[in-house]
């Protein structure tokens, strides 16, 4: 694009340098060359103006990248300089600018939560007289609260959040009420535990990642989920963990089970909130794009295949395919579990589930030149074991249905191998592909593979 530009300025450089006889602007050439254009124009021979012209040329060439490179420096410098500066914010610890007041307002007692019905005396911030005071130096902020809520004899914290990994592991915690762990709520069945890796928890730094390898490692945790008679009618409910308990892992699990399985999921950490795939026109169906000018610009490459946990979304409105997800308009500890057609709709058919098993099936084909070598390695990156017999029969006569579905319909065979971002592999054959696909769709719906055992 500089080019034209270049020309012209060489042009009407030259001319005026031809045209003064001496040139004002000449001091910085050659001095061979200067002597050169002293001389008339008219009384030089051909090869005279060829190599006037081409030393004319070297000398302009030089001056302009001396002048380029002078000017491009610092502009790069400065961009040097800006992804430096990117860099190191991003690996700081994100910082909240807020103002504060000289003086906080004061707070009264509300006549049945009226504000327009302050009574009695201030009152002052001091935690419950139940509980430990302030750490002395405490100031009565939010500093300060922290400070209180991890103080090493503060009965409430540790005991709380270790409740809460334990029922992210077994369905539910050692208090079942895992939102009220106060007066109301139920008393523990197995205190002496609870206190005991409370204590774990405070004395190994707060460190979740081990108190989560500290039970994930127990004999507890590794037992079976078969249920056996006896123990069915002595703790129909499991509340003494005799056994493993079966439990529907959520919608953002199964998402990043699908993607991990299949290879795609991209496992960096940290960083901006992505955009995967979502159904079209969902937001204009919910009015939000007209009512907040919201747009969703969907992610691309590795992006879209984040863990669910970098997954926009809206306070009031969760990702379409997170179903059984909690209201975030509120603070929820316990999400319910449901089991709906709509779920199997999900993950049948989102785009992200096919996708994998598109991916899957892929793999699988390049992994082995034989059917039941195909099947086993998709089933056991799947559900992690080996087929069985009974299970390879199933997926043969699965699979043999679905090539003579798609062998009669090649356009959708190559419908279904297309969905998805990631790339497609052109060099296999569509109705193979295809209905490997829809057998490795079927396995990521299978219950070993949608339920912890």
């Amino acid at each position: 694009e500089a080019a034209p530009i270049i020309e012209a300025g060489f042009a009407g450089w030259r001319k005026g340098l031809l045209a003064s006889g001496v040139p004002g602007d000449a001091a910085g050439l050659p001095g061979g060359l200067l002597e050169q254009l002293k001389k008339p124009d008219g009384e030089r021979t051909a090869e005279e103006r060829q190599a006037i012209d081409a030393d004319l040329r070297k000398h302009f060439d030089e001056k302009v990248r001396n002048d380029l490179v002078g000017k491009v420096a610092p502009v790069e410098r400065a961009a040097t300089l800006r992804r430096q500066l990117g860099d190191y914010r991003a690996d700081q610890i994100p910082r909240v600018m807020v103002m504060s007041d000289d003086r906080p307002r004061e707070t009264k007692l509300l006549d049945r939560g009226d504000y327009l019905t302050p009574q009695g005396d201030p009152l002052t911030f001091a935690p419950p007289g139940a509980l430990p005071p302030l750490p002395e130096g405490a100031a009565a902020n939010r500093l300060g609260l922290a400070q209180w809520l991890f103080r090493p004899d503060h009965p409430l914290t540790a005991r709380v959040q270790v409740n809460r990994m334990w029922q992210h592991f077994f369905g539910m915690g050692l208090v079942k009420t895992v939102e009220d762990m106060g007066v109301q709520g139920e008393y523990p069945l197995h205190l002496p535990l609870l206190d005991w890796l409370a204590l774990e928890f405070r004395d190994r730094g707060w460190s979740q990642k081990q108190i989560h390898r500290l039970i994930v490692t127990s004999a507890t945790y590794r037992q079976s989920s078969r249920v056996r008679p006896d123990d069915l009618a002595k703790d129909p409910e499991n509340r003494r963990f005799g056994r493993a308990t079966r439990v529907r892992m959520p919608s953002a699990v199964l998402r990043d089970v699908a993607l991990s399985s299949s290879g795609l999921l991209d496992r960096r950490q940290g960083g901006r909130p992505v955009y995967p795939y979502q159904p079209d026109e969902i937001w204009e169906a919910l009015a939000i794009t007209k009512e907040r000018d919201f747009t969703y610009p969907q992610s691309q490459g590795s992006d879209l295949y984040r863990r669910s946990l970098y997954t926009f979304w809206r306070r009031t409105v969760s990702p379409a395919n997170m179903f059984d997800a909690a209201n975030r308009q509120t603070c929820r500890v316990r999400t319910s579990t449901t089991c709906t057609p709509l779920h199997a709709l999900t993950t049948l058919n989102d785009p992200t589930w096919v996708e994998g098993a598109r991916v899957l099936a892929a793999a699988a084909i390049k992994a082995s030149p034989d059917v039941d070598g195909r099947l086993t390695h998709a089933f056991r990156r799947v559900v992690s074991r080996v087929p069985t017999d009974f299970d390879l029969v199933a997926l043969r006569r699965m699979l043999t249905r679905q090539r003579e579905f798609y062998a009669a319909d090649p356009v959708a065979a190559k419908a279904l191998v297309s969905v998805g971002a990631s790339a497609k592999d052109e060099s296999l054959d569509p109705v193979d592909h295809a209905a490997l696909t829809a057998v490795c769709l079927a396995i990521f719906n299978l219950d070993e593979a949608l339920t912890r055992e």
